[in-house]
């Protein structure tokens, strides 16, 4: 399982020109599943984004989590983080999981990170997105498990 974190001070994502997520300061979690990824895996890697320490405290380190700053999380499916292009200029994206695994442990996360963190925010698996933000430092952090 991979996910590319953004620290952002809002983001929000559209499907067909409605809005169906939206954060303001916090972390959008961009997830792709793959091959053997299973439930354990989805809730290692919230558990992982939960306790990174990238939002600045009162002396402007990055020494706060998420939680401590009040941020919100918007997870938004992305299969295209599995791309190989190791082979010609066309991805590859055999390592994706299969879309009913895919959005089962999508959904799986979604569900594990509403009981875990107080405001969380989706896209829709499988939809054509439109994914707008402002990236706070910039803070762009790529992360697999």
């Amino acid at each position: 399982m991979q996910a590319l974190i953004q620290r952002v001070s809002q983001a929000h994502v559209n499907v067909a020109g409605e809005c169906i997520g939206q954060i303001g300061a916090g972390l959008v979690i961009l997830l792709c599943v793959e091959h053997g990824d299973d439930e354990t895996t989805a809730e290692r890697l919230l558990n992982k984004i939960l306790k990174l320490r990238i939002f600045s405290d009162e002396a402007g380190r990055m020494n706060l989590d998420v939680g401590q700053v009040n941020g919100g999380l918007l997870i938004v499916s992305q299969f295209t983080l599995a791309a190989d292009v190791r082979k010609g200029n066309r991805p590859s994206f055999t390592a994706a999981a299969d879309p009913k695994h895919g959005k089962e442990l999508t959904d799986h996360f979604i569900a594990y990170a509403r009981t875990q963190h107080g405001v969380v925010a989706t896209g829709q698996f499988g939809a054509d997105m439109q994914l707008t933000l402002t990236n706070d430092g910039p803070v762009t952090i790529p992360l697999s498990v």
